[in-house]
């Protein structure tokens, strides 16, 4: 009898054990972004995901990317997805129209580029835009243009300007393409 009990007792806690280690695996996940050097994939996920939130220290909500992360986040901005929402100021959501991963992953690169927040919101508009409406948002095929530009002019950065260096456009993106950031 006392077998049985022991037996049972010891099939208990093996189970007990088993749970308690599958829990761990399941909560020690890395899905908690580093702000100061964060991953890009991450990133991309958790604004996919709606759930991105910046540290409450943090001085701006974007997490700290660099240069080299450029290439990355110029691998994920032909996704056109709409995403629930952005770490900027809500005039992005407040004017219309809806947020796209690439648009945003795109004002990103531009704010790194810049070294400061390229515009207060993350929507591209018709350089003739009057204001921010919706109506001078960019369609989809203009983001994806956008995103060639960018790719493009990442691409070419790769070369170091030079006295002989004749396009204009070598540092900046959106040259010539009618659009920019408001």
């Amino acid at each position: 009898m006392r077998k049985k009990i022991a037996l049972k007792t010891y099939k208990a806690w093996s189970w007990a054990c088993v749970l308690l280690l599958a829990g761990l695996f399941v909560s020690c996940s890395d899905d908690v972004l580093d702000y100061y050097h964060p991953d890009v994939s991450l990133f991309v996920k958790q604004l996919k995901d709606g759930t991105y939130s910046a540290p409450s220290e943090a001085e701006n909500p974007v997490p700290k990317f660099a240069m080299e992360d450029i290439g990355e986040l110029l691998e994920y901005a032909d996704d056109m997805s709409v995403i629930p929402s952005f770490p900027l100021a809500p005039i992005s959501y407040s004017a219309g129209g809806k947020l796209r991963l690439g648009e945003c992953l795109l004002w990103t690169v531009e704010t790194i580029r810049l070294g400061h927040n390229a515009s207060m919101g993350c929507k591209m508009v018709h350089v003739d835009a009057e204001n921010y409406e919706g109506i001078y948002f960019l369609t989809d095929e203009e983001v994806e243009d956008a995103v060639a530009r960018y790719r493009h002019w990442w691409e070419n950065r790769k070369y170091p300007r030079t006295v002989w260096t004749v396009d204009p456009c070598w540092n900046e993106p959106l040259c010539g393409s009618g659009y920019m950031w408001w």
